[in-house]
């Protein structure tokens, strides 16, 4: 089986490092996973390089129990990159068409993408995305592929997706120091959306809420199109963190009691009911009793805060309620229980927990699990980017430039 049919995702999160290799076969390209691997991540905070050489090494492992999963050495990825840091812009392209019958081709769809990303980039930052909305032939709006149609001007309504310049450097770096080539650079959401999100929903108007344990990104597509980008700043981590503080326990002990006992709402739970502290905590030695009551009005706030905030944003574009395929979660943290419910309620929308449409019958259970879905996502990325690219060809990660490259190859030249 040739190299070129195994595609790996490559999924840097805050809490998790996780990974994903796709085979495809045949010409109809089916799609199998075969292997799939974590582990807990260091050196990063909030989707951020926070210690390159604990990255680096967290990464590494990553990749070896992969290959020791597969059989096939990891040569290149298609990473995801998240964090506070990452902004969307709107900009619009114009060009005349160039030939003589006005016949408009693929360059000048080509050339009006790439009129709309020299808007004014904030200093320090890069383009990671120009992804194309619609465009408008003439007085004809809402073209969705021009290519063939008549017209004198052709314009197109984009949205860039830009990250700190600072950021996409450091995460690269980690990732070339671990002797692994980036096949390309995708908004961790962006990525999520292609494992979990079908056509339809993304034509309806649906929104993909990724919980991690840092930070919560929110995508908003609408008839195919993508609406909206957010990264919000809390995560699961931040509820871990609150019962830690309100049970004066270890952030160990938080962690278990988050994922065992804590849930979105507190509705259904009896005033008596108690938990004993020591049970999760070796170093609580006395018999502790806390009200299970209490831990759900805490997780339940954090719950209800990322959700306000999430609302907020649909707000900013009048989609507040209005989306008719609802909300997806997925990320580690909308494993909470109660959440989907929770979230109907506060949003006033259906709610569902995103499962990985598409994929053939899966012998890796793991990667059903909602964690995995940016990583899943990102692999699938691969596999599609042929068509993807060929179609606008996207400069889909234009800050690999030669400078890059240049370090790249000294990197290599470190390797033993």
């Amino acid at each position: 089986m040739p190299h070129e049919n195994i595609i790996t995702g490559l999924d840097i999160g805050s809490s998790y490092i996780r990974a994903v290799v796709l085979r495809t076969s045949g010409e109809d390209g089916n799609i199998e996973i075969i292997g799939a691997a974590e582990k807990q991540s260091q050196g990063i905070s909030k989707g951020m390089v926070t210690d390159i050489e604990d990255a680096v090494s967290s990464i590494s492992e990553v990749l070896e129990q992969l290959e020791r999963m597969t059989g096939y050495p990891v040569e290149s990825a298609v990473v995801g990159i998240s964090g506070t840091h990452i902004k969307t812009l709107e900009s619009t392209g114009v060009v005349a068409v160039a030939r003589a019958d006005k016949e408009i081709t693929e360059e000048d769809v080509e050339r009006a993408i790439e009129a709309a990303q020299a808007v004014a980039t904030p200093p320090n930052h890069e383009i990671l995305h120009v992804i194309p909305r619609d465009f408008t032939v003439d007085n004809q709006t809402g073209v969705k592929d021009p290519v063939g149609m008549n017209g004198v001007r052709l314009e197109v309504s984009t949205q860039i997706i830009i990250g700190l310049s600072s950021q996409i450097k450091n995460l690269t770096k980690s990732i070339y120091r671990t002797g692994v080539d980036i096949n390309d650079l995708v908004f961790g959401v962006l990525a999520s959306s292609e494992s979990i999100l079908e056509k339809k929903q993304k034509e309806l108007g649906v929104a993909l809420v990724n919980i991690g344990s840092h930070i919560t990104t929110l995508i908003v597509y609408e008839e195919g199109d993508i609406l909206h980008t957010a990264v919000l700043p809390l995560g699961s981590n931040h509820v871990t963190s609150d019962i830690a503080i309100g049970l004066r326990t270890s952030v160990e002990a938080a962690e278990v009691i988050k994922l065992e006992v804590a849930k979105a709402s507190c509705k259904k739970i009896g005033k008596r009911d108690e938990i004993d502290l020591a049970k999760f905590s070796d170093r609580e030695n006395e018999r502790t009793m806390v009200s299970v009551k209490q831990i759900c009005d805490i997780s339940e706030a954090r719950a209800e805060e990322i959700f306000s905030l999430v609302d907020r944003e649909l707000k900013i574009i009048n989609r507040s309620g209005l989306l008719p395929s609802g909300i997806v979660l997925t990320g580690g943290g909308s494993k909470l229980e109660g959440l989907v419910a929770m979230a109907k309620d506060k949003l006033k929308l259906p709610v569902v927990l995103g499962k990985p449409y598409d994929i053939a019958d899966n012998a890796i259970d793991k990667v059903n699990d909602p964690g995995y879905s940016t990583a899943l996502g990102l692999a699938l990325w691969g596999s599609h980017s042929g068509y993807k690219r060929s179609k606008f060809n996207l400069p889909s990660f234009s800050s690999v430039d030669d400078a890059v490259d240049k370090m790249k190859d000294w990197f290599k030249t470190l390797l033993p």
